[in-house]
C-alpha cells in the first residue's frame, strides 16, 4: 500500500458517507449534495445527515437533507472554505439552522498515516497484541476511548501496555467501515508522558496496513494531547467534518433533559 492509494481510499471512503463523488473533494470549489443512507457508510454514522461539511483542504462538500440547501449554499457562499469550520464564522450557520431545529454539534480533524514516517515506536513497557476475545472485560470507562461499549462487534484489534499484571494503556480498532479501521487510544494518568501512546498506536497503525486496512485517527483541535500523540505516530492531518444534528441531540449530548 502507497500513501496515493491510502488517501484514495479516504475519499472513495468520504465519498460514501457523504454521498458525493471522490474528486468532489479535490474540486477547489464547494459542492452540496443530497444526503442519503449508505450500506457501506462509516457504522457509527447517522444517515441521513441534516448537514455535515467535509473538507480535504480545497473547497467544501456539504452533504445535506431535510430542505437546507438554500441555508448551507447561503453560508458556504459568504466565507471563504478554511473559515466554514471555524468561530466566529459558525455561529452564522448555527443561527440559520436553529429555525429548523438544528445545531452544530460535532468537529474533528481526521489523521491518515504517513508511510514515509510511520514506525512502530520503541515502548517503555511490554506490550501486547489483543483479539476481540481478550477485548469482552476491558469495556470499561477507564479505555472508553480505545473501546466502544455500543458498538463491540466492531472492536477487530487491540495492543495494550502491561506494568506487571496491570493494564496500563490500550489502542484499540474499530473496524467502522469496509477498508478503513480507526484507532482510539488510552493510557492511564499515573502512565502518560512516557511514550505509551504513540508506541500502542504506531504498533497498531502498522499491524493494520498489515491486515490491508487503511487506519485512520480522529481528534478534536483543542486535544492537543491526541494531536501530538497521531504527530508522534506517524499520522498527518488529511480531512476536518463538521456535523450538525437535532436539538435534542445536541442538549442531551450537554447532559440536559
Amino acid at each position: 500500500m502507497t500513501n496515493e492509494q491510502i488517501y484514495q481510499t479516504a475519499l472513495c471512503q468520504s465519498a460514501i458517507d457523504c454521498g458525493c463523488r471522490p474528486e468532489d473533494f479535490l474540486a477547489g470549489e464547494n459542492r452540496i449534495v443530497p444526503s442519503r443512507p449508505h450500506e457501506r457508510a462509516r457504522r457509527y454514522l447517522t444517515l441521513p445527515f441534516s448537514c455535515n461539511l467535509v473538507s480535504y483542504g480545497g473547497g467544501v462538500v456539504a452533504s445535506v437533507s431535510g430542505g437546507l440547501e438554500g441555508v448551507v449554499a447561503d453560508y458556504l457562499n459568504r466565507f471563504d472554505p478554511v473559515h466554514c469550520f471555524e468561530t466566529p464564522n459558525l455561529h452564522v450557520l448555527n443561527d440559520a439552522l436553529a429555525p429548523h431545529g438544528q445545531q452544530i454539534c460535532f468537529m474533528a480533524e481526521y489523521f491518515l498515516p504517513d508511510l514515509q514516517a510511520l514506525r512502530p515506536l520503541p515502548s517503555p513497557l511490554p506490550t501486547r497484541l489483543l483479539g476481540p476475545e481478550e477485548l469482552a472485560p476491558l469495556y470499561l470507562p477507564q479505555w472508553s476511548n480505545a473501546l466502544c461499549e455500543k458498538r463491540r462487534e466492531l472492536d477487530v484489534l487491540a495492543v495494550g501496555a502491561y506494568d506487571g499484571a496491570e493494564l496500563v494503556g490500550l489502542a484499540g480498532c474499530s473496524a467502522d467501515c469496509e477498508e478503513m479501521w480507526q484507532i482510539g487510544i488510552d493510557v492511564l494518568p499515573g502512565y502518560r508522558r512516557q511514550g505509551i501512546a504513540a508506541a500502542l498506536t504506531s504498533r497498531l497503525a502498522a499491524e493494520t496496513l498489515r491486515r490491508g486496512k487503511v487506519p485512520f485517527y480522529c481528534a478534536a483541535w483543542s486535544n492537543i494531547r491526541s494531536v501530538r500523540n497521531a504527530i508522534k505516530s506517524g499520522f498527518r492531518p488529511a480531512w476536518v467534518e463538521m456535523t450538525a444534528r437535532e436539538r435534542a441531540f445536541v442538549e442531551a449530548c450537554n447532559g440536559n433533559p
